[in-house]
């Protein structure tokens, strides 16, 4: 910092794509600070540095920064200074705040670069100062990038760029610059491990009315799949060359960007001639609709997954019973080999949370073997895992009870659970957002004095990326309003700190219910198969028609799942699937 001339240097803690998951390279928040968190960034002045993260993470940050000289910053709170507002607190005028324009999207530098403007401090490019100061820094990735087939996609790479281009027209722009991994693997039928739990690649795509140019590693790409993409009209360009190749590019029309999902590199490569058409990433929001073939191939991965699941329930309370000591740890080791046991199974979709009692209320615990509590006594074990398979991505959070349960324990669960029935049963009209529903999840906690500070649904990418925009169900607006054919998560919770976490999720997909003279008329259908731990229910908080929905949606559980099972799992399911 002395060296570059500046005061202050912000880490937005992501990669050039901006991804939530990160490559080894870029963990760059993880190697400054020691916070693992998959969210969070970070400000470091000659004197004084923060973090700033949300409430998933704030048990976990503070534990982590203790001894680190970097102070934790609740993000998302009102009495919270943001990122900005911090700085100039503690800079004097005249100051300059470095960033990495690599990883830092263009709509933010905008907003910071406005506020700093207005108290004479200066935002100023001057790359990745990390490469200075660390020793054996991760290469980039360069992992193998293969074709995913049009049996699971449902579409083809030529119809997917097809629909992009007349999306561009009518947002009258010639070309758009995709950024995000996730966009470029849907978008072009190809899927990679350049990220643990992300199937995607390091790239960049250009999409225009005449080409396609992909930007990656070509080293990475078989002849036959490059053929295959010639042939598709796509041309293959080295990752890297995607800055000298916008540089050079002729301005002769509009090109649209997402400006949260583009990097500040990306736009100063760019003609200064050439007009920008700011947007939601076209294939971001194409790709949250899934189409039949999408959904049918969901269908099919629920069911692989609650046989995995239904095992491993099995297992764990087999073992409980005959007194075996069993660690959080143990826990994810063996979710992992059941789920390998199924057909087109190709990783977990994210790493588990297997938490019980009091690292229960650590929203996203990361378990590690060495100080993995025992499940032992009386608890709760709060397991949220999923999978990736080949024919869909999987999300499940289930809280399974450990000896027998004291009443608070039960209250808080059927709070939970009174939200989750009350968001799967929820009819809306067609343009409803997902803030709209929020409260559906929270009114039961809320009319108790208890609350939760995550958001209670995201969407879910189809063998790719566990979360997924555009649209998503939590207090905070967001314009983009529920469609058909998104598949979603349903996660409400209550954590009490030193004690435990309670948390049960579905995935769902949006639906058609009717249409009226009052309109289109949508809803959610539930797409999980495994049942809900029922001997944590008190069911004098529950309606009749609650009741109903529990028991019509383990009868729907017992009905896919049992005629795939052996006998002894059959009986197992039975009973957990029994009315109440």
């Amino acid at each position: 910092m002395q060296r570059k001339g500046i005061q202050a240097f912000y880490i937005n803690g992501s990669d050039p794509h901006l991804s939530e998951y990160l490559p080894d390279r870029w963990q760059t928040r993880a190697f400054i600070s020691g916070f693992t968190g998959s969210y969070g960034w970070l400000a470091i002045t000659a004197n004084d540095a923060a973090l700033w993260t949300d409430s998933r993470y704030f048990l976990q940050a503070g534990e982590q920064l203790k001894g680190t000289g970097i102070r934790m910053m609740k993000a998302r709170l009102p009495e919270t200074p943001d990122v900005t507002t911090w700085l100039i607190s503690k800079l004097p005028e005249h100051s300059k705040v470095g960033i990495n324009p690599e990883c830092v999207s263009f709509s933010l530098y905008k907003k910071m670069k406005q506020v700093f403007s207005q108290h004479q401090v200066e935002i100023t490019e001057t790359g990745d100062l990390l490469n200075e100061i660390w020793e054996n820094r991760p290469p980039f990735p360069s992992g193998e990038i293969y074709g995913f087939e049009q049996k699971y996609t449902g579409e083809s790479r030529k119809s997917k760029i097809a629909r992009i281009r007349k999306e561009l027209q009518m947002k009258g722009a010639g070309m758009q610059i995709i950024t995000a991994l996730d966009d470029i693997a849907w978008t072009f039928n190809l899927r990679g491990n350049d990220i643990e739990y992300n199937p995607v690649f390091s790239s960049y795509a250009i999409i225009g009315q005449e080409n396609a140019i992909l930007f990656a590693n070509t080293e990475s790409i078989s002849a036959t799949l490059k053929t295959e993409l010639e042939n598709d009209g796509i041309s293959l360009h080295e990752y890297a060359s995607v800055f000298s190749s916008l540089k050079g590019m002729k301005a002769f029309y509009p090109v649209y960007i997402d400006p949260d999902r583009t990097n500040c590199r990306i736009i100063s490569s760019l003609p200064s001639s050439c007009k920008i058409v700011e947007g939601i990433s076209i294939p971001c929001y194409l790709k949250a609709q899934k189409n039949e073939v999408e959904i049918g191939n969901i269908r099919k991965a629920m069911i692989s997954d609650g046989i995995a699941l239904t095992e491993f329930w099995y297992w764990f309370e087999d073992n409980i019973n005959k007194g075996k000591i069993i660690t959080e740890y143990d826990v994810t080791v063996q979710l992992s080999n059941f789920r390998k046991k199924q057909k087109n199974y190709k990783g977990d979709s994210f790493f588990p949370v297997s938490a019980y009692n009091r690292n229960g209320a650590i929203v996203h615990f990361h378990v590690e073997k060495e100080d993995a509590l025992a499940i032992t006594g009386n608890g709760l074990l709060l397991l949220d895992s999923g999978a990736h398979y080949l024919i869909g991505t999987t999300d499940i959070t289930r809280t399974i009870l450990a000896g027998e349960p004291t009443d608070r324990q039960k209250n808080d669960f059927t709070l939970v659970l009174k939200g989750l029935i009350a968001l799967s049963e929820t009819v809306f009209p067609e343009g409803t957002c997902g803030c709209h529903l929020d409260i559906l999840a929270r009114k039961a906690l809320w009319k108790h004095g208890l609350n939760y500070g995550h958001g209670t649904g995201h969407g879910v990418g189809f063998f790719l990326n566990v979360h997924e925009g555009p649209m998503e169900i939590r207090q905070g607006f967001n314009s983009q309003p529920m469609q058909t054919g998104q598949v979603l998560s349903n996660e409400p919770g209550i954590y009490r700190e030193n004690e435990y976490g309670i948390r049960i999720e579905n995935i769902m997909v949006c639906v058609e219910k009717e249409n009226t003279g009052f309109g289109k008329f949508l809803g959610f259908e539930t797409l999980t198969l495994f049942p809900i731990d029922t001997r944590m229910i008190e069911t004098r908080l529950l309606s009749e028609e609650e009741i109903q929905w529990i028991n019509s949606y383990h009868q729907q559980v017992y009905d896919r799942l049992a005629p795939l099972l052996p006998v002894s799992l059959k009986a197992f399911l039975r009973e957990k699937t029994k009315a109440i």
